[in-house]
């Protein structure tokens, strides 16, 4: 019942940075936690950063930490991915994810969220 529109996504060197966005509207706004994931060509889609709406307790994949921050505005219903020190690793689509439940699965499963949105494509050259 959330939908979920990320932009900000382009192409960049490495080193370089981007912030990207992603706004979440429908009737009711009820989510519990808003995470962005992560799909190359060939591979599986990797949990990136999680944040929950209330609390704004965050968190990261090990090989993002110190590199990637997440972050909210309540006001706008966006949740944010600032990148930093972009790799060619990093190449990828980004898919913003919206969870409306706590439960016992944990924010770096991809399977936990309910709402998707469409992705925006990162791309960093060496």
């Amino acid at each position: 019942q959330v939908q979920l529109v990320e932009s900000g996504g382009g192409l960049v060197q490495a080193g370089g940075s981007l912030r990207l966005s992603c706004a979440a509207s429908g009737g009711a706004f009820r989510v519990y936690a808003m995470a962005w994931f992560r799909q190359a060509p060939g591979k599986e889609r990797e949990f990136v950063a999680a944040i929950t709406w209330s609390s704004s307790n965050t968190y990261y994949a090990d090989s993002m930490k110190g590199r990637f921050t997440v972050s909210r505005d309540i006001a706008k219903n966006t949740v944010y991915l600032q990148m930093s020190s972009l790799k060619p690793e990093d190449t990828a689509a980004y898919y913003c994810a919206a969870r409306d439940y706590s439960g016992i699965y944990s924010l770096n499963n991809p399977a936990s969220f309910g709402s998707w949105g469409q992705g925006t494509q990162v791309t960093v050259s060496s």
